[in-house]
């Protein structure tokens, strides 16, 4: 073939030869050399299939072009069209086997051609941590690749038959007509066909790369970035052929609860150390704080209204949405994009939300050895209700424990009364509702699990304060029976009350086990046995009230609650409200008055 890649030229040079040796076909001569024409013919039709392949990966209108015209000169378009889509599935399936084992290669840091041998599901499971973004980054953009030379194919065809049609309407071409249109229409509703066929086996080859590595031990933003990833590769499933995908939905449903578990395990046990090291002090804020003033929950003033984060803003503002085919057709990709500018976005998101990185988180659940770890809240006369975290009047923690303990007595405190480990339990409500609006196909978990913290709380409560022991009988003390009842159903489903994991226990009741948390213990350096500070009356009264200022933040977030948790889960949530928030009842039960 010449570097030209002049297929139908060379095409038509062997069928005109083929002609004309028909029609001397009775010598022997002419009859051996018609045999190699048809042999030349069929190669020319194997490296046309060859061109026809290369399509797939890099679509060129130049090239495409003189291969139709060459498979239309053999008289073979719906031969062709078969081929084409042939050659896209074994075009996705190769591509994602070749940036994932590249990656999988270089992590093994050998030569070692074991890789090579395995099936594709397989290989992704030896994708390391530190590689898993850069590949399916790399992952999304190949496949990209592919969608985009389909969807350039299908601007090509739907091009050239408006040609046609114009070109038959003027009665210049009205030989084979009918046939042409039977062409047509075949390869119209190949084309149509084939874009969910492609489409699904996109999905299918990412939902497999997406399960083959446990997302859980990640950090919070590298998980984000994931879902913007995937999120990104549904809007282009939509364009592509309207699909809601469904493959891929479920699949990073099924990451996304796996890894809130994770998320929701580490912060019930810092809450829980936490408990065990809140002296039950007040912490002072402002009588007219509200928790929209704290940044964790600035996204619910955003998501009241029509605008965005700066960096999510369309660069259009015509009011004619660009799909990403259109904004990407002449180059570029919009996972490589996304890809340069992580750092960036994370830190968007970050900065928009109030979401804090997971070094920070941890700072925040630290033991109170000194004044360097003790949260700006404790240190502040007051939060500011504009910024929500800026100190207006620092106090240290010797002022704030030498303060006496009438100064909390309820009749002298206008502002809401809660401690420390309050203000860290709604900013952890927060992370949970924002973390809910960016995984809405487990709002029901994530709701779930955020009632788990006010029902740990709740139970930390009533063991320190509530429970009386010289009266105790049903493992509970003495209460009001639907107190008892909202405890009882903690207790069985939150609190693992077994000092050590027992050897012989099964599989079950050992998972079972992994879903729940210690009960807490009250600090030593709360003392509820001595006359002088009336048994602890001052840490009793500021606990209880926290605790019913917590049910009323609660309350307050019910409607957006609602609005997120899907229909036939709605049960939960109102059984939620109904039973774990009247708190505001007993107080008498856990001060003891």
């Amino acid at each position: 073939m010449t570097p030209e890649e002049d297929y139908p030229g060379a095409i038509q040079l062997c069928l005109e030869c083929q002609k004309a040796a028909s029609t001397f076909k009775h010598y022997s001569c002419i009859s051996e050399l018609n045999s190699k024409l048809q042999d030349t013919l069929e190669q020319i039709e194997e490296q046309l299939d060859v061109a026809l392949s290369k399509i797939c990966k890099n679509f060129d209108i130049n090239h495409y072009t003189k291969v139709q015209q060459a498979y239309r000169l053999l008289g073979k378009t719906q031969t062709a069209m078969d081929q084409l889509h042939m050659h896209f599935t074994q075009a996705i399936h190769n591509t994602v086997f070749q940036v994932v084992l590249g990656y999988v290669e270089l992590c093994a840091g050998n030569t070692d051609t074991k890789f090579q041998k395995l099936q594709y599901k397989d290989l992704c499971t030896h994708v390391t941590p530190d590689s898993y973004i850069p590949c399916l980054a790399d992952l999304c953009k190949a496949l990209w690749e592919v969608m985009l030379s389909y969807y350039r194919t299908m601007e090509w065809h739907e091009k050239h038959d408006n040609e046609v049609t114009a070109s038959v309407s003027e009665g210049s071409n009205m030989i084979g007509t009918e046939e042409t249109n039977f062409d047509r229409g075949y390869i119209k509703k190949k084309l149509e066909h084939g874009l969910t066929r492609i489409w699904q086996d996109v999905q299918l080859k990412v939902k497999t790369y997406l399960l083959g590595t446990d997302l859980s031990i990640f950090k919070y933003d590298d998980f984000i970035f994931v879902l913007d990833i995937i999120s990104r590769l549904m809007q282009v499933g939509e364009e592509f052929c309207g699909s809601k995908s469904e493959v891929l939905q479920e699949s990073i449903r099924k990451q996304s609860v796996n890894y809130f578990k994770n998320y929701h395990r580490t912060r019930l046990d810092e809450l829980r150390m936490f408990l065990e090291n809140e002296t039950w002090e007040l912490c002072p804020v402002k009588s007219n704080f509200s928790i929209l003033q704290l940044h964790e929950f600035k996204f619910m003033e955003q998501s009241r209204s029509p605008s965005v984060s700066p960096s999510k803003q369309p660069v259009s503002t015509s009011s004619k949405t660009v799909t990403l085919f259109e904004q990407y057709c002449s180059g570029g990709n919009p996972f490589e994009i996304q890809a340069n500018h992580k750092d960036e976005e994370t830190e968007d998101v970050l900065a928009s939300n109030g979401y804090e990185s997971d070094e920070q988180e941890k700072s925040a659940y630290q033991e109170y050895d000194s004044d360097s770890d003790v949260p700006e809240e404790l240190k502040r006369d007051y939060v500011d209700e504009q910024t929500g975290d800026v100190p207006v009047k620092s106090v240290s923690r010797e002022t704030l424990k030498s303060r006496k303990k009438s100064d909390y007595s309820l009749n002298k405190v206008n502002a809401p009364i809660l401690t420390n480990t309050t203000l860290n339990v709604i900013r952890l409500v927060g992370k949970y509702m924002q973390m809910m609006n960016i995984l809405k196909p487990i709002a029901f978990d994530v709701i779930h699990f955020m009632s788990q913290l006010f029902d740990y709380y709740l139970y930390a409560i009533y063991t320190f304060f509530g429970r009386n022991d010289s009266l105790e009988s049903t493992g509970l003390g003495l209460s009001s029976s639907r107190l008892r009842t909202t405890l009882n159903r903690i207790q069985e489903s939150l609190i693992d009350l077994e000092v050590s994991a027992d050897p012989t226990a099964t599989l079950t009741a050992a998972e079972e086990r992994k879903e729940k948390v210690p009960s807490p213990h009250l600090s030593h350096l709360v003392v509820l046995t001595s006359g002088d500070t009336l048994y602890g009356l001052a840490e009793r009264v500021v606990a209880t009230e926290s605790l019913v200022f917590l049910a009323e933040q609660f309350e307050f977030l019910q409607p957006h609650l609602d609005a997120v948790m899907p229909a036939v889960k709605k049960p939960f949530l109102q059984q939620f409200y109904s039973q774990s928030q009247p708190p505001v009842n007993y107080g008498n039960q856990f001060t003891g008055l």
